[in-house]
């Protein structure tokens, strides 16, 4: 059984996991598209639409890793390349949140969307490129950064929606 073989449980779940949550995601930010607060535009590039990419990253490394490859070392360089695109993409995010003045970012902010992704997009872009020359110990790698990425997006969706609620249901003024 090759190593990749193995992890078919693992991206079917992860996946349809992504896959769903995007899908919510879509239905949540259409239900609150209602009344958008001041300077939406800027805070969604920096705060909602990086849950949609962290899914979106997960859904397609599930994809990328139980297509029918002839060796493990084209899923390899591909998911070094994701990851190292992934990289790049967390440091436009951290520039997007340092100059959004719609919201006041908390450290737990920087931590959640800045500092967390770029460390799973980095461990993607090193296991990634590390299965070049071991694959099952670099399969750990990559699994750990989908689920890291489908766990933020979980919790910084959770976070995103609890506070434009929270914003929303406030008497204006205050």
């Amino acid at each position: 059984m090759s190593e990749l073989a193995k992890w078919d449980s693992f991206c079917v779940i992860v996946g349809s996991a992504a896959g769903a949550l995007i899908g919510l995601q879509f239905v949540v930010m259409t239900l609150i598209a209602e009344r958008p607060p001041h300077g939406v535009n800027e805070a969604g590039n920096a705060f909602a639409t990086p849950v949609i990419v962290y899914f979106a990253t997960a859904l397609l490394m599930s994809a990328l890793l139980r297509a029918p490859w002839l060796d493990a070392a084209t899923p390899a360089l591909v998911s070094g390349t994701v990851g190292l695109l992934g990289t790049a993409y967390a440091l436009i995010v951290i520039r997007r949140m340092y100059r959004q003045k719609a919201y006041q970012t908390t450290t737990d902010d920087w931590v959640h969307y800045g500092v967390f992704p770029l460390i799973a997009y980095i461990v993607l872009a090193a296991s990634g490129f590390a299965g070049l020359t071991s694959t099952h110990w670099a399969m750990f790698g990559v699994g750990a950064a989908m689920l890291i990425l489908l766990f933020l997006g979980i919790r910084n969706a959770w976070d995103s929606v609890l506070y434009l609620v929270i914003k929303r249901n406030k008497p204006e003024g205050q």
